[in-house]
């Protein structure tokens, strides 16, 4: 075309499609060029604090069911998600009910804020109670019956990963996670073992949570780390950085805060925070007690590809 504005630059062109193609398959092909191709411009993952999830979830008269944490229209994200490979729920269960579970995930991670009740999945069950930690893996269905009582647990999946990739969850059979359960009794005596031992230069003081298929990674499925951190009262956490992003149930702590790129991010009881990758973030105890809160990081899939990235500047 004559009035064809041709571009000065590579950046500058447009997808190219073929020009003759012979088959469908020819037909489908798209060309980029070392200009176009990597100037995509993606949002970043925001720091972010959930509060008005957990108040509803605690809250009387809430309805057995889930409450997303989900910022997918910002992450322009096609499902739910809190961060781009991690999504997070408050899960009631009002006493007596059952909630039914059944997430196209490698695993779900799972955090009992409060009551008791039982779950059951791939013919297994676990007796559950606050403070437990269990962990179920993907590709089955699971069913959480509360007790005599009211119960909220947090729960966290890699659905937003799975779905990325445009794939199922492998059958539980195949599966590399484990069904496992920690109970409140053993996290505890596990935090106390690590406080009677000298920490030195660790990034923090911390139980860093496994099972046997997962055993070699140091993970709790293939590309998601668990951790209960904690600080001793006036204690801080070194400031520090990663590839990962975190996401963060606060358990314990009064007068507890992070600083993230320079700026406070106060907590509150049972918030979900996330805290954006390569941000240079520290975690500070201004109370009087010890504090904990649950991690999940994407880490697996970085450690796996050697860019973890940790430093402490």
């Amino acid at each position: 075309m004559p009035n064809e504005i041709k571009p000065v630059t590579l950046a500058e062109m447009s997808v190219q499609a073929p020009t003759d193609p012979k088959s469908p398959a020819e037909a489908r092909g798209r060309y980029f060029n070392s200009g176009n191709a990597f100037n995509i411009i993606l949002d970043p993952v925001p720091d972010l604090v959930f509060s008005d999830e957990p108040v509803a979830a605690l809250a009387d008269g809430t309805e057995t069911g889930f409450i997303a944490c989900d910022i997918s229209t910002d992450l322009g994200s096609t499902t739910p998600a809190t961060t781009p490979l991690i999504l997070t729920r408050y899960a009631r269960i009002n006493a007596g009910d059952t909630l039914a579970a059944d997430f196209n995930a490698a695993g779900s991670i799972w955090f009992v804020i409060q009551g008791s009740g039982t779950t059951e999945a791939d013919g297994q069950s676990i007796t559950w109670s606050t403070g437990d930690l269990f962990v179920l893996p993907g590709g089955a269905a699971a069913t959480l019956s509360a007790a005599d009582a009211d119960a909220v647990l947090w729960c966290v999946t890699n659905e937003p990963h799975v779905a990325f990739e445009n794939t199922r969850a492998v059958e539980t059979a195949d599966s590399a996670v484990d069904m496992v359960h920690f109970t409140a009794a053993e996290i505890d005596r596990q935090i106390d073992k690590i406080y009677d031992v000298d920490v030195g230069t660790a990034a923090g003081i911390a139980v860093v949570f496994s099972s046997e298929k997962q055993l070699d990674r140091r993970n709790i499925t293939p590309t998601m780390t668990l951790a209960m951190n904690t600080l001793p009262p006036g204690g801080s956490q070194r400031g520090h950085r990663h590839n990962s992003v975190a996401v963060a149930l606060v358990v314990e702590g009064d007068d507890c805060f992070s600083v993230v790129d320079g700026v406070r991010k106060n907590w509150a009881p049972w918030v979900t925070t996330v805290t954006p990758p390569e941000s240079f973030h520290s975690h500070h105890n201004d109370g009087g007690k010890l504090a904990k809160f649950l991690i999940v990081q994407d880490g697996g899939l970085y450690y796996h590809a050697r860019t973890m990235g940790f430093s402490f500047d």
